[in-house]
């Protein structure tokens, strides 16, 4: 199947325009993570520290109730999570989304207590993250990010050639650090789920860069007397349609989460859709250009 047809768009020459709309989204993504190692971004409980209660209902609590009666007791900020099956709602505080954190789980029952006075519950668990533990959830998370960078060059240096690996690293990391750049300027909570679509974006990434650099390397085994750019631009607009249909069709499952799969997953799903876009457009604009321009230079010296 072919989204479109043959194709002869000059996207190397297109690098210096990408290069400068890349460096900006990398200075944002990098200013997200150093405001998320500080932990001063909008922290989830995960991270920051806060208490998790869940609660088992008599009878069925639509969540939209459940969040308007913590609302009216100033628990507004709220992460419900619905269980349907057992009537159970599983909510998290931040630790100072009630006052004093040890009191949140205290709130929580008071609020469903006078708010749904006909609806009995019981705790089945009520847990607390200190911020100790956030802390160091926090530095393993950066930690994860990085030893995956580390592993995508070392896997397209091995596959490819070391200057593809590191255009392939430099497109995932392009990748990552626009996630952490739109949650950070929109101000959306950065929990352990966010946290997932980033690594899983980044795996994404790099299997649809892969697919860019095998036509790439093909041709440029193929046409050895055709210029530098000309093989990466044939490459690319080859590829073009199999690049839009996959993300399309990527696209399309995480847009289902976002609107039909609910509160709980919505930022999730918002992460995996900005991380399907951009790293579509990075393997195009990014990976390959970056690529191009170092086997330009590395014929040029050796000539």
């Amino acid at each position: 199947m072919e989204f479109i047809g043959k194709t002869t768009i000059d996207f190397i020459g297109k690098k210096n325009i990408s290069f400068v709309i890349s460096s900006i989204i990398a200075i944002l993504g990098i200013i997200g993570i150093i405001q998320i190692a500080r932990g001063a971004a909008n922290m989830g409980i995960d991270f920051s520290g806060g208490t998790a209660v869940q609660l088992k209902f008599a009878q069925p609590v639509p969540i939209q109730e459940a969040r308007a009666a913590l609302a009216k007791h100033n628990l507004k900020e709220a992460n419900l999570q619905e269980i349907k099956e057992g009537n159970k709602l599983l909510i998290k505080v931040g630790k100072t989304a009630a006052g004093q954190q040890g009191k949140a789980a205290d709130a929580i029952e008071n609020a469903f207590r006078q708010e749904l006075p006909g609806n009995q519950f019981v705790v089945e668990s009520s847990s607390e993250i200190g911020p100790a533990i956030g802390d160091k959830l926090r530095q393993d998370t950066l930690v994860a990010v990085m030893i995956s960078m580390v592993g995508i060059v070392i896997y397209i240096a091995w596959r490819f050639d070391f200057q593809f690996g590191i255009g392939a690293l430099v497109a995932t990391m392009h990748d990552v650090l626009a996630m952490f750049a739109v949650f950070f300027v929109l101000n959306k909570e950065v929990n352990l789920l966010f946290i997932t679509a980033v690594l899983t974006i980044a795996g994404y990434s790099l299997t649809d860069t892969v697919v860019v650099f095998d036509r790439i390397r093909e041709n440029l085994h193929k046409n050895t007397k055709d210029s530098l750019t000309s093989i990466f631009n044939v490459s690319i607009n080859e590829v073009l349609s199999r690049t839009i249909i996959t993300s399309l069709t990527t696209f399309l499952a995480a847009g289902s989460l976002f609107f039909f799969g609910g509160e709980v997953i919505h930022d999730f799903a918002l992460a995996l859709l900005i991380g399907i876009a951009v790293g579509t457009y990075s393997s195009v604009f990014v990976a390959s250009p970056i690529v191009a321009v170092w086997e330009g230079r590395t014929k040029a010296s050796k000539a």
